[in-house]
């Protein structure tokens, strides 16, 4: 029976920790950093400094997962965890398996194509396989002191953002906003709704990319946000592959469309007919 590792900077690891107990045998989270994470079995943690980013840390990650031959490595989608995910694979002489929707012992099935298609793969030895993090997992296991090896890099300067970052991959509920809207001002309609409802604002392409109202990290699609909420709320979306590859594996979708004709209400579980500007603020004021 494999084991399961999971390399991380952060608790976001609901995902890594379902898959690695789907898997069996043991699970360990080698953890860059001072995150506290629960729902593994053991934990191997290397003490970063402040100044050093987190990919500096890939000699003691690797040292840490030198017994993981034969085994299942996880890495979220992040830039520091693919960097650390690819040092490991280097050194195991193991694939990264990009894209994982889902993973077993010797299997696992990929999203090709921005997630228009699936590919299903197989390996006889150790893989390390990129997929969504997922939520928080709350706890702190005892953990053992890794390796402090490091590479001689030092974070000189940070440029600090306004913009609140938001993890769609985790969110429960998404209200996600489209061409129907007419200007970046009206958005606050989908934001007062989803603040009333507990959910995260995500967008299709040109929200982000063309018109650059949200950031693109809000961007659902197939070169953007792959999410699989438990409510999908598309608004003023047509519904092109483009964007509905990026939240086909949603629970309950509920399309608002002037168009009746709109591709979105083929796969839309519910689907309101009408006017955006009207509709938002009466299920906004009901919601309240």
């Amino acid at each position: 029976m494999a084991n399961t590792w999971i390399i991380t900077t952060t608790n976001q690891i609901e995902n890594l920790v379902n898959v690695g107990k789907k898997i069996g045998g043991t699970v360990t989270a080698i953890v860059v950093g001072d995150a506290k994470v629960g729902g593994v079995d053991s934990v191997i943690r290397i003490d970063k400094a402040a100044d050093k980013p987190a990919e500096a840390y890939a000699p003691a990650v690797v040292a840490a997962a030198a017994a993981a031959a034969g085994d299942v490595v996880l890495a979220s989608n992040r830039p520091a965890e693919r960097v650390l995910a690819g040092a490991v694979a280097a050194t195991l002489n193991a694939p990264v398996l990009t894209g994982a929707v889902d993973v077993e012992t010797g299997k696992a099935k990929l999203a090709r194509f921005g997630g228009i298609t699936e590919q299903n793969v197989e390996f006889s030895s150790a893989a390390v396989a990129i997929l969504d993090g997922g939520q928080v997992v709350e706890g702190d296991v005892a953990g053992s002191a890794g390796s402090d090896q490091s590479y001689d890099a030092t974070i000189i300067s940070t440029d600090k953002s306004d913009v609140t970052e938001v993890n769609l991959g985790a969110a429960k509920r998404i209200v996600s906003v489209g061409r129907g809207f007419k200007t970046k001002e009206d958005i606050a309609l989908a934001d007062a709704f989803a603040a009333a409802i507990g959910a995260d604002v995500a967008c299709s392409r040109p929200i982000a990319e063309g018109a650059q109202w949200l950031t693109r990290d809000r961007y659902v699609g197939v070169s953007g946000q792959h999410v699989t909420p438990d409510l999908y709320i598309a608004v003023g979306i047509s519904g092109q592959i483009q964007h509905t590859a990026g939240m086909k594996d949603s629970k309950v979708v509920v399309a608002i469309n002037s168009d009746d004709k709109a591709p979105i209400f083929e796969m839309a579980d519910y689907g309101i007919v009408g006017d955006l500007y009207q509709i938002l603020p009466a299920l906004t004021a009901a919601a309240k």
